[in-house]
């Protein structure tokens, strides 16, 4: 409940601070005291539209404090959790407006904008007057309280449950088709590619062993040239080898004769004819290791070559072309076991959607058992209410081909004002007095289903009848029974009901400045203004005597 409001400098309130307590509370006064005032402080600490002409007359700045102690499993305490707010004690809405037209919102101390400061007032304090459609000019309100007065909570939320399985069947199986398209769109291209690489068939690595192998096969194909060349030259006609024999063997028939002179020359020439000779064998060898089949060379190149065209082909290493390969070669299975996983998919939208027809059928048809349950409830309110002839109708309309979260239905409040009288949407067809008594019969037969823990009503009982407006008490006491009840009111009957009385006023506070200022009454103060209510201006004691039977008939 609204536990306490501190207004400053907001229009003609220059300083105010309420405390609440738990019922019924009216608030009377003259007309212009500042009643409208104080709702609108109230509106914009619920997060209501902020407005530069709020701020009293020379002031910076107004603020409007509210502070509300509810329950910890309240909706609204989830929303201050989801945004990381304390919520551990009550729940403080402050709002400072700025003369300049700027506006901060704080829960808890905590800056928050002004719509989440809004999400959490509208879970906390409903105000409902002749003129102020919000509590019911949204139809998805009107589902929400019908599914609050039938207890369908569960029900509204398995078929949330099976919304949200048929969305995401739906997404699997739309984002499988635009797979098995885009698949089939290159199925032709893969499988090409797929036998290219097939007949290719390239390994991890193939690439460094040919280019390694044929760089080295280029390498000894330039050296075999110096070898045969050394060769030739070592065996051929120019070769040295016989020449440098002839004349060891000369010399060695001169060498007895030479008494010693040559033996040295002619040993040097042997070894030098064997080291020749020892050569001649080793490059022969070496010549010989160099032999080569060219068509090897030729292949090893062809191969190369044709690897490293797929390579750019394909936009990838030469070394991952059996890498797409085996991907190339999962996508075109994918396809054809996508069109298995397709059937299966469509079968587990098609159950889902099955399920959720169920519960949501389901959902409907207690709708409108609580439709019926509601209408008759309301129904026994409007009597009194001077609404006999009058009919509460909850039009449901259900489209099975429309699934959404909250299921098939759409709900809304209709009334009939007269017999023969064309039904229509409560919120167009009932005049103003009519709106406010409806809005109370329909609030009364909820009562705490579905409302927020602080009902405020603005002058629901201007233009009704002594009888009317004590019905109007009477419901309004009775709806204080479960809820936080305020009440701007004109009328005594209403007033007399009430366990907690505010009279607004303005007051003269300068020579050209009047502020408005607020009283609790008690007990004598409360009696006399209930009798200024009765008799106007000249309060008499009738009026008085008067008002101490309202008050004690209440």
């Amino acid at each position: 409940m609204l536990a306490a409001l501190s207004i400053r400098d907001i229009v003609l309130i220059d300083r105010l601070d309420i405390d609440f307590t738990a019922g019924m509370t009216v608030l009377t006064g003259e007309t212009g005291a500042g009643k409208s005032i104080l709702l609108d402080a109230l509106t914009l600490a619920l997060g209501g539209r902020g407005d530069a002409g709020l701020v009293r007359h020379g002031a910076d700045q107004g603020q409007v404090t509210a502070a509300f102690d509810v329950a910890m499993g309240h909706p609204a305490r989830k929303i201050l959790s989801e945004n990381d707010i304390d919520d551990d004690g009550d729940i403080i809405l402050r709002r400072v407006q700025s003369a300049d037209g700027r506006t901060r919102a704080f829960v808890n101390d905590r800056p928050v904008s002004a719509s989440l400061m809004r999400d959490i007032g509208a879970r906390l304090v409903e105000i409902h007057g002749q003129h102020d459609e919000r509590a019911l000019v949204d139809a998805a309100s009107h589902r929400r309280l019908l599914d609050a007065y039938g207890g369908l909570e569960a029900e509204v939320a398995g078929v949330a449950e099976a919304h949200r399985a048929v969305r995401s069947a739906g997404k699997a199986l739309r984002d499988h088709e635009e797979r098995i398209e885009t698949a089939r769109r290159e199925a032709d291209f893969l499988r090409a590619a797929t036998e290219e690489l097939a007949v290719l068939n390239p390994q991890a690595g193939e690439e460094e062993t040919l280019a390694e192998r044929r760089a080295a096969m280029m390498r000894v194909e330039k050296i075999a040239g110096d070898l045969s060349e050394a060769v030739e030259t070592l065996n051929g006609t120019a070769s040295p080898i016989p020449e440098l024999a002839s004349l060891m063997r000369r010399l060695e028939r001169k060498a007895e004769a030479a008494a010693g002179m040559i033996d040295q020359p002619v040993s040097l020439i042997g070894q030098a004819l064997d080291l020749l000779e020892e050569a001649r064998g080793e490059l022969e060898a070496a010549l010989r290791k160099t032999e080569f089949d060219p068509r090897e060379l030729e292949a090893s190149e062809e191969r190369l070559f044709a690897l490293r065209a797929a390579g750019r082909k394909f936009s990838v290493p030469v070394d991952e072309l059996g890498a797409l390969r085996a991907r190339m070669e999962t996508d075109l299975s994918d396809l054809d076991a996508g069109e298995e996983r397709l059937v299966t998919l469509e079968a587990a939208l098609k159950e889902a959607e099955t399920r959720y027809d169920r519960l949501a059928s389901a959902l409907s048809e207690r709708r409108r058992e609580t439709a019926a349950a509601l209408e008759h409830a309301v129904a026994g309110e409007l009597p009194e209410l001077k609404l006999e002839h009058a009919r509460f109708i909850v039009e449901i309309t259900s489209d099975r081909q429309a699934r959404a979260a909250d299921g098939i239905d759409q709900v809304e409040f209709w009334v009939q004002t007269n017999p023969g009288t064309r039904p229509g949407p409560m919120m167009k067809v009932a005049s103003g007095g009519e709106l406010s008594r409806f809005l109370l019969a329909l609030k009364v037969s909820l009562a705490d289903k579905g409302s927020a823990p602080t009902l405020v009503f603005d002058e629901i009982d201007t233009g009704v009848g002594g009888a009317v407006a004590e019905a109007i008490g009477i419901r309004l006491a009775r709806l204080a029974s479960q809820v936080q009840v305020l009440t701007v009111t004109h009328a005594p009957q209403v007033a007399a009901r009430a366990v907690g009385h505010l009279q607004i006023s303005k007051q003269k506070v300068e020579e050209d400045r009047v502020a408005t200022r607020l009283t609790r009454l008690e007990d004598a103060a409360r009696r006399e203004e209930i009798a200024r209510m009765l008799a106007g201006a000249v309060i008499t004691d009738e009026a008085r005597a008067a008002a101490e039977k309202l008050m004690a008939g209440a």
